[in-house]
Formats: C-alpha cells, sequence, structure tokens
C-alpha cells in the first residue's frame, strides 16, 4: 500500500500541458521581438520536437501568433496574458478522471457502471476535489505566473528590456 505522501502524488498533469504552460510563461516574459522554438527548448532543455507540437497547438487556439520566415519565430497575442492557468490545463489535459472508477470498462472497452455507484459518495467527492482544483487555477493569469519578470528573465538566459527613460528639458527661469 502506497504512503500517503505517495498517494498525493498520482494526481498529475502530463508533459504536454507543462511545457504548454512554459512556452506561454516564457512569452509573457519575453516582451519584446520574436522567440524561436529553439530559444525555448534551450531555456527549458526540453526537446525541440516536442515544442513543436505545443506550439502548434497554442497557435491553433489563437493563444500564440507564429510568424514563417527566415527571421520568423512566434509571441504571445496580447490577450493571451489574460488567460488563467485553468483555462490551459483545461485545453491541454484529455482525462480529467481522477480515479478509474469514474470511468469504468469492461475487457470489451465497452463502459459499465460501478457496482456501488448507487451508494457511493466518492464520485462527488472527487468531482469536487477536481472542480476546487479548477477554481484555483483559475485564479491566476498568465500575466500573474509571469511577475514579477526580472528573476524569470535571468533563469531564462533572456535579455531584459531596454528601459526608456524620457528626457525632461531643464528650463531656464533667467533668473
Amino acid at each position: 500500500m502506497p504512503s500517503p505522501s505517495r498517494c498525493c502524488l498520482s494526481m498529475r498533469l502530463t508533459d504536454y500541458t507543462d511545457y504548454s504552460l512554459r512556452v506561454l510563461l516564457y512569452l509573457a516574459v519575453r516582451s519584446e521581438g520574436l522567440a524561436t522554438i529553439q530559444d525555448i527548448s534551450d531555456a527549458y532543455g526540453i526537446s525541440k520536437n516536442h515544442l513543436m507540437k505545443v506550439v502548434q497547438r497554442l497557435a491553433e487556439l489563437g493563444w500564440v501568433e507564429t510568424v514563417r520566415g527566415r527571421n520568423g519565430g512566434l509571441r504571445l497575442y496580447e490577450h493571451s496574458s489574460s488567460l488563467t492557468v485553468g483555462e490551459v490545463v483545461r485545453a491541454t489535459e484529455s482525462d480529467f478522471a481522477l480515479v478509474s472508477c469514474l470511468n469504468v470498462a469492461d475487457a470489451s472497452g465497452a463502459h459499465r457502471e460501478c457496482v456501488i455507484q448507487s451508494h457511493c459518495r466518492l464520485k462527488s467527492i472527487l468531482e469536487s476535489a477536481r472542480d476546487a482544483f479548477f477554481r484555483e487555477l483559475d485564479n491566476y493569469t498568465i500575466r500573474d505566473i509571469a511577475e514579477p519578470a526580472s528573476p524569470l528573465i535571468s533563469l531564462l538566459g533572456l535579455k531584459p528590456s531596454a528601459v526608456v527613460v524620457p528626457i525632461v528639458p531643464v528650463v531656464s527661469t533667467g533668473t
């Protein structure tokens, strides 16, 4: 029997979802210019091939703009910074059945009801827990997780954006 600390580790998002969040975070922090898949791959140490699939899906969802060509790359659409983490997880995960009894199939693959379903409270408890999980994820946007940007910029090996300080002319009063 797994220890209590071990059982809690079984609820896990797929690498695909993890990489999707990382791409969006990277692009949110990199506020200027275009990033390449290679840039993101190098920053995180993630396979470029895996990222290509992720970026394609993020572009299909209308969250990432891709620019083709020699000087091409990708950037975050402005509206994408307001996406919630929950929205991203819902769009990139395919199965939210926390335990197999929520999606029972027999040997032939046909779905069948659990034998204790009529008196079991577990399903509603797990569904409530899943809903609470998403409510919490919906409290945070891509913009939120990209702040403060300075430490992330450094950790990802990005160059800080140039800060433009307006020059205010000194006006002589003539006295």
